[in-house]
């Protein structure tokens, strides 16, 4: 079951593109998404929001040289993890999804469906059991 409390930001300057990826989330349950088209917006709502962002999927071409992205989310508190597609007309390596990472650089145009899930199953990783907030079916089950 989806996190519907993570925070999702999408920064692309093609508004089409920025509907496109947010449907996407949208398919998968998640609706906390905001879309901003500049790298400016998008930097402001990062560095002065109350709460940090879970994800940050961003068009590399957005920051065209002006700012290394890969150094901004990487070293930036308010970000816990990012996406940045379109990598290779910024010249930036590909850096596959693991993890532990904390970084993704994809060389893909857009992210596509099969992209945002495997990225969610490592952003949005279920809770144990144990973990859970407030008694589930079987552990109902097991005391009565």
């Amino acid at each position: 079951m989806p996190n519907k409390a993570l925070r999702i930001l999408i920064a692309d300057d093609q508004h089409f593109h920025r509907m496109k990826i947010e449907r996407l989330f949208n398919s998968l349950d998640y609706y906390r998404v905001a879309p901003v088209h500049s790298l400016a917006e998008m930097v402001t709502i990062v560095e002065y929001g109350c709460e940090p962002f879970d994800l940050v999927v961003i068009n590399a071409s957005l920051a065209d040289g002006a700012m290394d992205l890969q150094g901004f989310f990487l070293g930036n508190p308010q970000v816990h993890h990012a996406l940045i597609f379109n990598g290779q007309q910024a010249q930036l390596p590909p850096i596959p999804l693991c993890e532990w990472q904390k970084l993704q650089v994809s060389h893909a145009l857009l992210p596509d469906l099969a992209c945002i899930q495997r990225l969610m199953t490592i952003i949005d990783r279920p809770l144990h059991e144990d973990d859970q907030p407030w008694p589930t079916r079987s552990y109902q089950q097991r005391r009565g």
